[in-house]
């Protein structure tokens, strides 16, 4: 008696591995392990109607995990079990020897109970592995944009992680910075669309978008439009305008302002990169420059007045500290001779920007001329003053006092 149940058990294992090898190609060739004891449990389902315990549910999870972790399509795994059970409902005469409507019936719903909790199972597992795997490689991918823009030292290292990523670190790259002028948490919702945008103009290679310090950051390849760009004169196309045209479709964040560094080569290129984004974000801000996209070539001459800040400081001191002394101190002053120079030093295009009329600009030139000394209407001592001006919003006069910075000239 004995050996006839083996040779049963065998015979019936023969049949389920065939089932499961027709079932694995009709899914495109997904491993048969991937069904583990899924077949035995129809099997049982349709000859005795026992139904999955928790831990036998619990594993076919496990082999959904497995089937994401191995990078099969969620649609292939689900299709090899659903392959299997009717593959399997087929044969079922084979097993199930009876000819009565109601055992079929009952080993029917037995069958489709298991297949429901099984595929439910496997669905869960999957989707579970898949988060799991999203926020590995979301941290993976901050940490390395984190160490890409510090400079991390180990080259090596770096290069080994960009990989995955489609980062090919001996290709020049730049660095763009988008700060909103709201609330960083009120913008999130605009970085997935801009991830989007840019993956589809750059493709998914070379491409990381992330948050940092209150900003959207994008590491892309060199824009090979915008060296033409600069010779040309023209400003349409770069990364910069680009980003800034996806951004303002959001409604929030808005307005936004860009900055982007010039390209270079190399690991430390990108924190090179990033470091002039930031740096020309920053004087953006201090200089008041109404322009939306500002380039890091763009604000050199900035970083030339910058470099000897006593020096500065002391222009500053020397030339423009009078307007403090004039009726609302220097600020209002300061702005008409921002708007004054923006405008090409013409002073009805001045009073246009103010809104104020040409005789209240002119009165306003005047007075600057007499409490400094320095008349802006004069080519010969317009660069001076100029200087001075650019001087006192980079070094943040009059807010700060420069009295410790002109201090360190001696």
């Amino acid at each position: 008696m004995a050996g006839a149940n083996e040779r049963r058990t065998w015979a019936e294992e023969a049949w389920l591995a065939e089932v499961a090898q027709d079932a694995s190609r009709a899914a495109g060739g997904v491993p048969v392990e991937l069904l583990g004891d899924y077949l035995s449990l129809l099997a049982e389902a349709a000859t005795t109607g026992r139904r999955p315990q928790p831990q036998e549910l619990e594993v076919v999870g496990l082999l959904g995990r497995r089937a994401a972790e191995s990078g099969i399509a969620a649609g292939n795994a689900v299709q090899l079990y659903l392959s299997a059970a009717w593959r399997l409902w087929r044969e079922l005469p084979m097993v199930v020897r009876s000819a009565d409507s109601e055992t079929v019936r009952l080993a029917a719903e037995a069958v489709l109970r298991v297949v429901d909790r099984a595929v439910a199972s496997l669905v869960d597992g999957y989707t579970a592995a898949r988060r799991d795997m999203v926020r590995r490689e979301e941290t993976l991918r901050r940490e390395l944009i984190e160490d890409l823009l510090r400079g991390d030292a180990d080259v090596g290292g770096l290069v080994e992680r960009a990989e995955p990523f489609g980062l090919d670190m001996a290709q020049p790259h730049q660095v763009a910075l988008a700060a909103p002028t709201g609330r960083l948490a009120e913008a999130e919702a605009a970085i997935g669309s801009l991830e989007r945008a840019v993956v589809q103009r750059l493709g998914d290679r070379d491409v990381l978008i992330a948050t940092k310090d209150g900003s959207i950051v994008v590491v892309a390849p060199a824009d090979p439009t915008r060296t033409a760009e600069s010779r040309s004169g023209a400003t349409t196309g770069n990364l910069g305008t680009f980003m800034h045209s996806e951004l303002s479709r959001s409604a929030r964040g808005g307005p936004w302002r860009i900055a982007v560094g010039r390209p270079y080569p190399g690991s430390y290129g990108i924190a090179r990169s990033y470091e002039e984004a930031r740096e020309a974000l920053t004087m953006g801000i201090r200089l008041r420059l109404d322009t939306p996209v500002i380039h890091a070539e763009e604000l050199l001459i900035y970083r030339v007045l910058l470099r000897d800040q006593p020096a500065i400081a002391d222009l500053v001191q020397a030339v423009v500290s009078p307007l403090a002394g004039a009726r609302g101190g220097a600020e209002p002053l300061l702005v008409t001779l921002d708007a004054y120079f923006a405008a090409g030093c013409v002073v009805t295009e001045t009073a246009r920007r103010l809104h104020l009329s040409v005789r209240a600009v002119t009165y306003r030139l005047d007075r600057i001329a007499t409490l400094t000394g320095y008349d802006p209407t004069d080519p010969a001592q317009r660069f001076t003053i100029h200087a001075a001006v650019l001087g006192a919003r980079l070094l943040g006069w009059p807010q700060h006092d420069l009295t410790d910075v002109a201090g360190r000239g001696g």
